[in-house]
């Protein structure tokens, strides 16, 4: 049986490093992307005392340099990539209001949340093409849901983040653009809505685990491939964009 490889990005804790842990488990072997060699090496370490086959992965989703770089290292390896997860995020550089947020604030949000996994994306589309059947998931947030945002009734109305809120957005838009585009080579691509999770990103006040948040993401890379593409989910139910 060949060995099917996973890329997560920002790996080495919290939703990507529980992420990795779970794929692992289902006997996936891990490339654990991280823009911190060191903390990548300690988290692999974490992972292989588990018993999971995990090799750390220096990228930086903002370097066009760095991600070429880790894509010649999993080409040299391996010459494929069956699963990539674009985890790596990050919130507002300011919570402000929107009228407040300087563009430079927004930009900084968007060279990660949007323009990274589109960077990260085409990088890694030879190696994806070359699995014969491969998984790209973008980690969003229902805080990217305009009909959720729309809604007074719904808990997300009252969560007005210019910068980040729009990121998860285009970035649901990213996913769409390129599920339509690979689907003819039977890659499939979808956005993952992990809820609001206790993460570095909230000091910890989400409700939900990184254990649940994790489950999603797996579901939907271990989804049977008949399914369709271009979706955006949360847990194991469709949402709205």
């Amino acid at each position: 049986m060949t060995i099917k490889t996973a890329l997560i990005t920002g790996a080495n804790k919290s939703i990507g490093f529980e992420t990795a842990r779970q794929l692992g488990r289902l006997d996936y072997r891990i490339w654990l992307g991280c823009r911190d060699e060191a903390r990548g090496a300690a988290a692999a370490q974490l992972l292989s005392q588990d018993g999971i086959e995990v090799t750390p992965l220096s990228i930086d989703v903002t370097s066009e340099v760095s991600i070429r770089a880790a894509a010649a290292v999993v080409q040299e390896q391996d010459g494929k990539l069956d699963v990539l997860i674009n985890n790596a995020g990050i919130s507002n550089v300011s919570f402000v209001p929107p009228s407040q947020q300087t563009i430079d604030d927004v930009r900084t949000v968007y060279d990660t949340n949007v323009f990274g996994p589109i960077r990260v994306t085409q990088a890694f589309l030879p190696l994806l093409k070359a699995a014969g059947s491969a998984t790209v998931v973008m980690v969003s947030s229902g805080l990217g849901s305009l009909a959720w945002l729309s809604d007074p009734t719904h808990p997300f109305y009252g969560v007005n983040l210019l910068g980040y809120n729009s990121s998860k957005t285009a970035l649901n838009a990213v996913t769409l653009a390129f599920a339509k585009e690979l689907s003819s080579f039977n890659i499939r691509v979808d956005a993952a809505d992990p809820g609001y999770t206790a993460t570095d990103f909230n000091n910890h006040s989400g409700y939900r685990t990184v254990e649940q948040a994790a489950a999603g993401i797996v579901w939907l890379v271990e989804r049977d491939g008949g399914g369709p593409t271009g979706r955006f989910y949360f847990e194991t139910e469709q949402a709205p964009w």
